[in-house]
């Protein structure tokens, strides 16, 4: 029996965790954390009873206490109650998947307090990557990556040695606009930038997947998740999202993880590594599949990517005004209050405003996030 906390456990990652562990059986989920789904949160409460349950939400949190009282749960709020979750005793696992930069802080606790970190919470590398890594390396703790792209790079170097990678050719598969130009795109509303053709995702990152920016952000993880320059990173699309990623030698061969979009076997992997289960769900039919194509990334109608790639090759606090600025403009934009192409717009505007930090701090990397508001609010 393993024990776990689940940080945005009402999410779509959290809430396929929560699948991979009732499925499974061996599993004990001790912490829940999320934003405000209380509703949801209170089923996830009485059916894997863990020790403590975070609301983001003061408010909120108070009304959940109200409706667990015959549990033998203790409901916690905010930042305090998030690094409580984060650092539960009993938990040897942190699954990070709250979406933002709220996510550093615990995944820092987490990893001081010697807890194993199954990382969904891209911002947590983008922003810190130069915090976290050589932090896992001081308390000796596991970075084990969820997203579907970087478990793939993850397999594929099982048993390899990281000093021999030539490239990382990370997979995307384009989107829902593939192939169109931005005066195609000059029109698009909330509902058509939703409907990704592979996979099923929550809102922010449909949106990001979209607009390439979320590619943006994996190709910056992947710079510290692995160790390589970003001259080492490619990405290659692959429409059908059948290839998750794929690693280049230095002596010239190819290792590709592939399977169908589901993000259970990312999920599942990093929770029981180095092992393997049994994942019940479709499997690739390579009779029916006939072939797989491949094609180059549009950087310049899908400026999310090619803006993505100058903040990681300058580093500092870039990479959280781009971070920021994305998440500001798909709330925006969610909220239709700026059009579709004003969401890399205004990535491009904090980008360009912005005074670099090098080597920031945790709190350097929260002002320049709050800076970046502030600019564009």
């Amino acid at each position: 029996m393993r024990n776990i906390s689940i940080l945005g456990s009402t999410g779509s990652i959290g809430t396929q965790t929560l699948e991979v562990v009732q499925k499974n059986g061996d599993i004990r989920v001790t912490a829940l954390a999320a934003g405000q789904n209380i509703e949801l949160l209170e089923r996830q409460i009485r059916e894997f009873k863990p020790l403590i349950a975070c609301v983001w939400d003061q408010e909120r949190a108070k009304e959940l206490k109200i409706k667990v009282a015959d549990l033998p749960v203790r409901v916690v709020s905010g930042m305090d109650g998030l690094l409580e979750a984060a650092t539960e005793p009993e938990a040897e696992t942190v699954v990070t998947a709250v979406v933002g930069m709220i996510g550093i802080r615990p995944t820092i606790a987490a990893m001081e307090a010697g807890k194993d970190i199954a990382l969904a919470n891209k911002e947590t590398l983008v922003t810190a990557g130069h915090i976290i890594m050589p932090l896992a390396g001081e308390k000796g703790v596991k970075i084990l990556p969820v997203d579907s792209e970087h478990s793939a790079i993850f397999q594929c170097l099982n048993g390899e040695d990281k000093r021999n990678i030539h490239k990382i050719l990370l997979t995307a598969s384009g989107g829902p606009f593939r192939g169109k130009t931005r005066e195609e795109m000059r029109d698009v509303q909330v509902e058509d930038a939703l409907k990704h053709p592979n996979w099923s995702m929550g809102q922010k990152i449909t949106i990001d997947s979209s607009t390439m920016v979320n590619k943006g952000l994996e190709v910056m993880e992947a710079k510290w998740l692995f160790g390589v320059e970003m001259d080492q990173i490619q990405v290659v699309i692959q429409p059908k999202s059948v290839i998750h990623s794929m690693v280049e030698f230095e002596d010239g061969a190819v290792m590709a993880q592939l399977g169908t979009p589901d993000m259970k076997l990312p999920i599942q992997y990093a929770l029981y590594y180095p092992k393997r289960r049994f994942l019940p769900g479709e499997r690739l039919d390579f009779w029916t599949l006939h072939e797989i194509a491949f094609e180059k990334p549009d950087f310049r109608n899908f400026r999310g990517l090619s803006l993505a790639w100058r903040a990681g090759e300058r580093g500092g606090s870039l990479p959280t005004v781009f971070n920021a600025a994305n998440e500001w403009a798909v709330k925006e934009f969610l909220a239709r209050r700026i059009s579709y192409l004003e969401i890399t717009d205004k990535i491009e505007r904090a980008m360009e405003a912005h005074k670099v930090v090098d080597k920031p701090g945790v709190e350097e990397i929260l002002e320049a996030e709050r800076w970046t508001y502030e600019l564009l609010g």
